[in-house]
């Protein structure tokens, strides 16, 4: 995989992904944490797995998505489409529920696997909805990765995604 300005280091780098290496922000927001090259490729593998299931009959856009947990635990998703389009799921949606199961409620990285990326197309990111579902379980620093079924694309935080988010700490709740 290559490495570009304003992209992730790819798998093969024995460094870890820090603060600096994410697209620049517009405001104040730091990853959460910095995320190892085992955690980056744990995640990576997860979510093009999770992209190998989704149902996707309508769109013939299979999505996958992986999220770790405060635990260290990789939770995985995929985009479950509907008939009746409203009543589909997203990847993130998915796996936010699948780490919820598990007992965790705190999200400390999210990796998108979608198709974008190729042919000068833009990235998969998560909806205006899972940006939001994601600022539930995460901080405004929470980074959030980007990868196609061949290479790893850009990193953003939650902050960039969704900035001036509402989130529980406007309810009082950390």
């Amino acid at each position: 995989m290559k490495k570009t300005s304003g992209q992730l280091r790819n798998l093969g780098s024995s460094k870890p992904l820090n603060s600096h290496e994410l697209r620049p922000m517009n405001h104040t927001a730091t990853p959460c944490m910095p995320l190892t090259q085992a955690q980056q490729q744990a995640l990576l593998q997860a979510a093009r797995a999770a992209q190998r299931q989704a149902y996707a009959p309508y769109s013939h856009y299979p999505v996958g998505a992986a999220v770790l947990d405060d635990q260290g635990r990789i939770h995985a998703g995929c985009n479950v489409e509907n008939a009746a389009y409203p009543e589909g799921l997203c990847a993130e949606a998915a796996a936010l529920a699948a780490m919820v199961l598990a007992g965790s409620t705190r999200v400390q990285a999210v990796l998108v696997v979608g198709q974008g990326g190729k042919n000068n197309s833009i990235w998969t990111t998560p909806c205006g909805g899972c940006r939001q579902k994601l600022r539930e379980f995460g901080a405004p620093g929470l980074p959030i990765l980007c990868a196609n079924d061949t290479d790893l694309g850009p990193g953003y935080t939650l902050a960039q995604l969704l900035p001036e988010s509402f989130g529980p700490d406007h309810l009082g709740t950390p």
